[in-house]
């Protein structure tokens, strides 16, 4: 039954493609408005017909300029991120060479880093600065890497230089970046437990039409996506210290939505407390 479903996923997720695919081609090449609503509908389709049930808690930024910065997991996180609003991505370059996967990215016009030429981060930086100035909103997977979904590994601070590049010198211009945590806590309405979340979680060098194939077949997740405070960013700001924040604030939401216990948002470091204001929370129905 199972193998029955997974099949009638693949079915439906490619009808729905061969609809979408065309016009989202044509929407960038003629730079129509929804261009960027497009990708939302697909996500939106494949995380109702999987049975991904997402639970928002907090709400994402309303102003713009904006670059959120999440944890990473999973190729299901972009799926499930993607569903929630009109957002492009910040991968490796590598991906624009998958199969289906690269084509998915490109149209969601996903901006690709080069990981293994450091000289090109200004110039990739300066892309997504840019990008973000025009209104879009940037998603940042800033550890780098996916992980088996228990843990929040360190962030990186290269490309949050985008952030700071967008503020530029004029003190009257304004950047916000908001921390998202994403986190796979239950299996048919169970608790998924550490010796489970890794059958989620994509990572190492897991063969990726196994790992999809095991998705479609298992289906039933349910995740809890948290929007952390969102930080304003000036040209005063230091980047290494905000990586340091960001990354703080999305581990003790992981912690919080992995052991369904409320966030402690207020950690210390060598510099004294680092303060997180509270985040009210509004759950929402998935793809609302």
């Amino acid at each position: 039954m199972a193998e029955i479903k997974a099949g009638l996923t693949i079915v439906v997720l490619a009808l729905v493609s061969l609809v979408l695919i065309p016009l989202q081609w044509v929407s960038i090449r003629l730079r129509l408005p929804f261009r960027k609503k497009l990708p939302q509908i697909w996500h939106q389709v494949a995380t109702s017909i999987v049975g991904i049930r997402i639970r928002q808690i907090g709400v994402p930024a309303a102003d713009r300029p904006l670059l959120i910065t999440a944890n990473h997991a999973s190729w299901v996180d972009i799926t499930v991120i993607g569903s929630l609003m009109p957002l492009s991505f910040i991968a490796k370059s590598e991906v624009s060479g998958w199969p289906i996967f690269g084509l998915f990215a490109k149209l969601q016009r996903t901006v690709f880093v080069n990981r293994t030429k450091r000289t090109e981060t200004a110039q990739v930086a300066d892309v997504i600065a840019e990008r973000m100035a025009t209104g879009d909103a940037m998603v940042l997977f800033a550890e780098g890497t996916s992980n088996d979904g228990n843990c929040v590994l360190p962030f990186r601070s290269a490309l949050l230089g985008a952030a700071t590049r967008s503020v530029g010198s004029d003190d009257t211009s304004k950047v916000w970046v908001q921390p998202l945590s994403i986190a796979y806590q239950g299996l048919h309405g169970l608790p998924m437990g550490r010796a489970y979340r890794p059958l989620v979680a994509w990572y190492g060098d897991m063969e990726l039409a196994g790992h999809l194939w095991g998705i479609f077949t298992r289906g039933a997740l349910d995740v809890i996506v948290r929007w952390g405070e969102p930080v304003l960013v000036d040209p005063a700001t230091d980047r290494k210290a905000l990586t340091r924040q960001l990354e703080t604030e999305v581990r003790a939401m992981t912690v919080a939505s992995l052991q369904q216990k409320p966030v402690e948002r207020e950690k210390t470091d060598e510099n004294g407390p680092l303060q997180f204001f509270s985040n009210a929370e509004k759950t929402v129905k998935a793809g609302a």
